[in-house]
């Protein structure tokens, strides 16, 4: 929440616009994707609201969440198009595999949707707490960016600096 906060303050300082999404899923006919702000919507009390509620709920399928967002940046007019995943984890969930286990389809559907979003002249750059996270990187990212934050403290100062980088690409 902290890293979300920062980011949407340098965003509102230097006046781009900018959406902010979350997803859970519990296998392929349940996966949510919650709107906490949509690309057109002005920085509201009601927004912060939504903000502080932001919280974990279940499993962690990105590819579907990546083409949801695709999407909502395809319709939306902007020179430069960014998209900044922040997980704590592994892409994984039920149904994702033989088991909650297989790493391998969910990290393949991952890497295409990825693929997906950089066809569309889309940079995704890819972020994770996770200290195990370049074992699995690596292999969905390939000349896609990404790191791994092995203090989760450093995260929030960490968002405004790379966007900073990221958009000047």
């Amino acid at each position: 929440k902290e890293s979300t906060v920062l980011i949407v303050e340098a965003l509102e300082a230097i006046g781009d616009s900018y959406g902010i999404f979350g997803f859970s899923g519990y296998g392929r006919d349940n996966v949510e994707f919650h709107v906490i702000k949509n690309l057109d919507e002005q920085m509201s009390e009601t927004i912060h609201k939504r903000i502080d509620k932001i919280e974990p709920i279940r499993s962690t399928r990105m590819g579907p969440a990546i083409r949801h967002t695709i999407h909502k940046l395809d319709e939306h007019e902007a020179k430069v198009k960014i998209l900044i995943l922040v997980s704590d984890g592994r892409p994984q969930d039920h149904g994702y595999g033989r088991d909650r286990t297989e790493k391998e389809y969910a990290v393949h559907d991952t890497k295409q949707a990825l693929l997906e979003a950089k066809r569309k002249g889309i940079t995704p750059f890819l972020i994770t707490v996770d200290k195990e996270g370049h074992d699995y990187l690596k292999q969905m990212c390939d000349d896609i960016g990404y790191e791994v934050v092995d203090d989760l403290e450093t995260l929030p100062r960490r968002l405004p600096t790379l966007y900073r980088h990221l958009a000047a690409e």
